[in-house]
């Protein structure tokens, strides 16, 4: 399972921080009393910090989905629908993936991002925003920074001054940065992954690995925070880059937004502009740019301007997922930044299978999918085992007929999962003396056994988390 639908699992609150997470617990039968976190050690998404070893929690069960069974044999599957199948090499298990690719199609996987004809597969938007994974949220700043527990050393703040530049985060508030400039200079601040989480593509808190950082490295990446310009002059804006190229988005206070792209970060193109209402003073807007399945998305406060890559996997530079994407923040005039958060995309990895052969439509091995036959890709890509590394045959229904390996036959799938009705819920407030009371006779009393099992379950739904599950294609994508 992955964070976007949970298997069991540990719910974590970083303890300087406090950002919450998932953490697979790696089983599904799940104990009533704390047990240890054996497998790796969670590792906060945003400051970092590794939970101490020998750590105890409560595991939490997994989500309960609902499932439109039959579906499929009325309506066809769509790219992205969350499905239900038998795992063809054993059919008595049920497993839970994400379609990509359908019959007739030959698909491959390239930077991370899914190919459909040698065409890139856009996610539709409700889709795309379960699928982002947090890498930096500035709002959660840790309570002891000097302890060596974040990415192995102290915690620093990651963003940086480049030389010259004025951004002072020595603020009364350390979450709001702030700017006093002449409007015609422009200052910049950039975001060190020496000292927080890099844009490595395996880095996932849900699932245990020491390898977090290096490559390969995901450059589709989303950047928002909140602007507040204190005079009519100015710009704000951010700067990503993607294959050696640069993308930046700016607003200027009088009124415009604009897209431009640089080869060498010193001749910008302009991509794209927009002419605005100039911004309201003293009243923060969310400025987030955007830069996915090679498209570039700016938006501020209402209004955003789009620009189109193209869709081929050469469009936006040559392929490197060696290169490590930069995150820049910039500005001029008198402005402060809030709520500053860093989201990278779900990476689809390029693993090795088991006879040291190349995955199934790994780059330059594209996938051909015949009649019928059906590609699944878990959202936990790097943890996952789905089409990808699915090296023997698949059972028949009629336990004679085999299926080639990689493959869901139609035949296999059981429905589309399309709501999470019971998240992980919360226990009631039992006195901890009663169950350790109940707990220490459940070993002699039968009846104090099944009492410790009823205060523990968690009755109290977890509301927030009940949630639709999108699928399905635009037609942009």
């Amino acid at each position: 399972m992955a964070d976007t639908l949970k298997g069991a699992h540990f719910q974590l609150a970083c303890p300087q921080c406090g950002y919450e997470y998932a953490y697979n617990f790696g089983s599904e039968l799940v104990p009533n009393n704390e047990v240890l976190i054996e497998s790796g050690s969670p590792h906060c998404p945003s400051c970092g910090f590794f939970l101490p070893r020998g750590t105890k929690r409560h595991a939490s069960n997994g989500d309960r989905i609902l499932v439109l069974k039959c579906i499929y044999q009325f309506f066809k599957p769509k790219r992205w629908d969350v499905v239900v199948f038998k795992n063809p090499g054993e059919p008595e298990i049920n497993f839970i993936k994400r379609l990509v690719a359908r019959p007739g199609e030959t698909i491959e996987i390239i930077d991370g991002d899914v190919y459909i004809n040698d065409q890139i597969a856009r996610k539709p938007p409700k889709i795309q925003r379960e699928l982002w994974m947090p890498v930096y949220d500035n709002d959660y700043q840790p309570a002891r920074p000097e302890l060596g527990r974040f990415n192995g050393n102290r915690w620093r703040q990651p963003f940086r001054n480049t030389a010259d530049s004025k951004w002072d985060f020595n603020g009364t508030d350390p979450t709001i940065f702030g700017l006093q400039s002449d409007t015609n200079d422009i200052h910049v601040m950039y975001y060190d992954t020496d000292r927080g989480n890099d844009f490595g593509a395996k880095r996932c808190a849900y699932n245990p690995s020491r390898t977090y950082n290096g490559p390969p490295y995901c450059s589709d990446l989303m950047v928002r925070f909140y602007a507040d310009f204190s005079e009519s002059q100015g710009v704000a804006g951010i700067g990503l880059s993607k294959c050696r190229r640069r993308y930046k988005a700016q607003v200027d206070a009088a009124g415009a937004m604009t897209i431009a792209q640089s080869d060498n970060g010193t001749e910008w193109i302009e991509l794209a502009q927009r002419k605005i209402e100039p911004v309201v003073l003293n009243k923060p807007a969310l400025l987030k740019f955007v830069n996915v399945d090679h498209q570039l998305i700016f938006q501020f406060g209402n209004e955003t301007v789009t620009y189109d890559l193209g869709r081929n996997s050469d469009d936006a530079g040559s392929v490197n997922s060696n290169v490590e994407p930069q995150v820049r923040i910039f500005g001029s005039g008198k402005l402060s930044v809030s709520h500053i958060a860093i989201f990278r995309d779900t990476y689809y990895t390029n693993p090795q299978q088991q006879t040291g052969q190349p995955c199934f439509a790994s780059a330059g091995n594209p996938f051909k999918l015949g009649p019928g036959e059906f590609f699944v890709l878990g959202d936990n890509s790097p943890a996952s085992h789905d089409s990808r590394l699915w090296s023997n045959r698949g059972i028949g229904v009629d336990g004679k007929s085999v299926y080639r390996p990689g493959i869901v036959p139609h035949d296999y799938l059981v429905g589309k999962a399309v709501f999470v009705y019971w998240p992980s819920g919360y226990e009631l407030p039992w006195p901890r003396s009663l169950k350790t009371f109940l707990l220490k006779k459940s070993f002699k009393n039968r009846l104090s056994a099944i009492m410790y099992w009823t205060v523990t379950l968690r009755w109290v739904p977890n509301m927030g988390q009940m949630r639709f599950i999108y699928g399905g294609s635009s037609k942009n994508s």
